[in-house]
This record gives structure tokens, sequence and C-alpha cells, in this order.
């Protein structure tokens, strides 16, 4: 099950909560006030370069190489 975010549009409140993929635009209670008044959000993700990296796509920006010798 993905984990999807929510935002509470009466507290602001932004959550997250696992749920079935066919559930994800179901109603859903705002853990912080109750409300049922709350969104889905575009969730970020991560895209497995790092800062460090070359940036060649595919790349981690790791040498390889391993420190137990």
């Amino acid at each position: 099950m993905p984990v999807y975010e929510y935002k509470c549009e009466d507290c602001g409140h932004r959550f997250e909560v696992l749920r079935k993929l066919q559930e994800r635009d179901e109603p859903i209670e705002c853990p912080g006030c109750r409300s049922g008044n709350t969104r889905r959000e575009v969730s970020a993700f991560g895209t497995g370069i790092s800062s460090g990296s070359s940036g060649t796509p595919g790349s981690c920006g790791c040498s390889g190489g391993s420190k137990f010798g």
C-alpha cells in the first residue's frame, strides 16, 4: 500500500496515511482538528541522485569501494 500526503483545508495540518490505491481520493479525517475538509497533495519522491554525484543518470555518486577492505 502506498503512503499518500494530505492537507487539512481548515487547520493547515499536513499528514501522511498508508492507504489502498482505490481509497486515495476518498474523504479522510484530519488527525489534528478532526475536520473532513482535506485534500490529497502531490508527493515529492527521491530521484536516487545525490547532490554530490556526477549527475550521470543512474549514478548514486558513490565510489563503489568497500570500507571493509
